[in-house]
């Protein structure tokens, strides 16, 4: 029996259990003839004949018989044990480390992964909060998610998130009392809150497009963030216009606590798309963030 090979076990107990070699191949998957020569090959091994072989079908012998009932169990034990093992190596795990702004995390991604982080303990994630632009291959990042106009071409990018857009808010008594913008250049004489690009170093020019026609305009003010929110909290307060996400204020435009302006200077355009190298795609823990976050239409 020191010789008995796994699968000669296994594969004489579908002949046991088909009763004929011809289906018990096909539902193995080899040759009638390599079935033939394993089951011999245990016989032999076994000094024992198993079977007993007629014309059409196949019958165990008493020593078949008692094989069977005994090694059987045990077979479908060692079977369940090691589809135990796949699952396991199969089981996502790993660290990722993603680069990403505060607007991208707290709408997107992080809503999406929550549930995936707690479903999957061996998975773990390092976000890095950042408002510019980072090479992921040389800052040692495994992904980002940026906006899909701005992805490299030489990445994998997948779709995580609608279309949205910027968009200038005030607060109605900051508007009352200053007057409401009617063309972008008119921000030049507003109190407005600037954003700094910390990658980039400078001050983020507001990006306008109406017919065609695309205006940036580097506007002043009292107060300088490199945070959505936090611009967000300086209107609301009354101490300018932001430009924002349009995620973060439509709610306060409909509650009557800010108020829109130059709304049909802010068109839409490509939501955020995680991106990462090519190598990267086929990782277990890859594949489960992505599904994750992958954006699904309505």
């Amino acid at each position: 029996m020191a010789n008995t090979d796994f699968n000669d076990l296994k594969w004489f107990g579908i002949v046991a259990e088909e009763r004929n070699f011809t289906r018990a191949a096909a539902r193995i998957g080899v040759a009638q003839s390599t079935l033939s020569h394993a089951i011999k090959r245990l016989e032999e091994n076994i000094g024992i004949r198993l079977l007993t072989r007629t014309t059409r079908n196949v019958a165990l012998t008493p020593a078949g018989t008692q094989l069977l009932s005994t090694v059987s169990p045990r077979l479908k034990e060692i079977e369940g044990e090691i589809d135990a093992l796949m699952a396991f190596r199969d089981k996502p795990s790993g660290s990722i480390r993603l680069t990403l702004s505060d607007h991208a995390l707290e709408t997107v991604v992080w809503p999406k992964l929550k549930p995936v982080l707690m479903a999957y303990p061996d998975i773990s994630i390092e976000f890095s909060i950042d408002n510019g632009f980072r090479n992921i291959v040389e800052d040692g990042f495994d992904a980002g998610v940026r906006l899909g106009e701005s992805v490299e071409k030489d990445m994998i990018a997948v779709r995580i998130g609608p279309d949205w857009r910027m968009i200038a808010v005030a607060s109605p008594a900051y508007l009352a009392e200053h007057g409401v913008p009617e063309h972008p250049q008119d921000l030049l004489t507003h109190n407005c809150v600037n954003m700094r690009q910390e990658r980039l170093g400078g001050l983020y020019a507001w990006e306008f497009e109406k017919d065609g026609n695309e205006i940036n305009v580097r506007v002043d003010g009292q107060i300088t963030f490199n945070n959505s929110y936090a611009m967000m909290d300086a209107a609301l307060s009354g101490m300018g216009i932001a430009f924002v996400p349009n995620s973060l204020a439509d709610h306060h435009i409909a509650a009557g606590t800010l108020q829109l302006v130059l709304n049909d200077w802010s068109p839409f355009f490509d939501g955020y798309f995680l991106y990462y190298p090519t190598r990267r795609q086929n990782l277990p823990v890859f594949r489960v963030i992505v599904d994750a976050l992958r954006h699904r239409r309505r």
